[in-house]
């Protein structure tokens, strides 16, 4: 059985690709991620063919940014696609405007903290104010929160002080950075295991090159859920 906690990204060139990874993979998945690679390869194009035709989960990963009434407008003809999940930064006016563009539907808004492949050397070139990351991340959560987002996005190492946040009751955590044992870690800087992320309180994990690089892609897919359901993972959130 498919557990929709397990988000697979489609981080293939074009549409194409991405339907025949689904196919692939079956009813072992039944929530898939689409980003910004894939936009100008089909990619709302096959959101809407895996969603409307195949009754996948799709979250849709567009981290989008600008002034508000920018991003009103373009969450408000995202949300006519029936997605499920779409991103933001995590700028208080950016989900705000986010989810006044979604009103009325049911596209949940999840809000960018920062993001899993920076550390802070990273956050010193941008000119991001001095601090540990954790600690950054929870305030941008909350903030985030208040704001009005229906969940974040974190690192799984942040999640566990993310849902103890007083307005975190009831918002999600997806996280990326979530990596099996003994995959390799590519981009990602600030990772855990499957099981760790779930002990940590995250709602969904977000995993793409250790499936679809993998020579069976469904079976990787199987043994990240049997993870995921393992006595190392405690469900706090479930």
């Amino acid at each position: 059985m498919p557990d929709d906690r397990l988000i697979v990204a489609l981080d293939v060139p074009n549409a194409v690709a991405g339907l025949e990874l689904a196919g692939r993979l079956g009813d072992a998945v039944s929530f898939y991620k689409i980003g910004l690679g894939m936009l100008t390869g089909g990619g709302l194009a096959l959101a809407n063919e895996l969603k409307h035709e195949h009754g996948k989960r799709i979250f849709l990963d567009m981290k989008l940014f600008d002034i508000g009434a920018t991003v009103e407008a373009a969450v408000r003809g995202l949300a006519q696609f029936d997605l499920d999940f779409l991103t933001v930064h995590g700028d208080p006016h950016v989900v705000r405007a986010a989810k006044e563009g979604a009103a009325g539907s049911d596209l949940r808004i999840l809000a960018v903290t920062i993001l899993t492949s920076l550390e802070r050397s990273d956050l010193d070139d941008s000119l991001i104010r001095s601090g540990a990351i954790p600690d950054l991340v929870a305030e941008r959560a909350g903030r985030a929160f208040e704001a009005g987002a229906d969940g974040v996005i974190s690192s799984p190492n942040e999640a566990a002080m993310i849902r103890a946040l007083p307005d975190a009751e009831g918002r999600l955590i997806v996280t990326p950075g979530v990596r099996p044992v003994g995959a390799d870690m590519g981009d990602q800087k600030r990772v855990a295991t499957p099981a760790n992320a779930v002990k940590n309180g995250v709602d969904h994990i977000v995993v793409g090159r250790p499936v679809w690089q993998s020579p069976d892609p469904r079976a990787a897919a199987q043994a990240i859920v049997a993870e995921m359901r393992s006595p190392q993972a405690v469900q706090p959130n479930v």
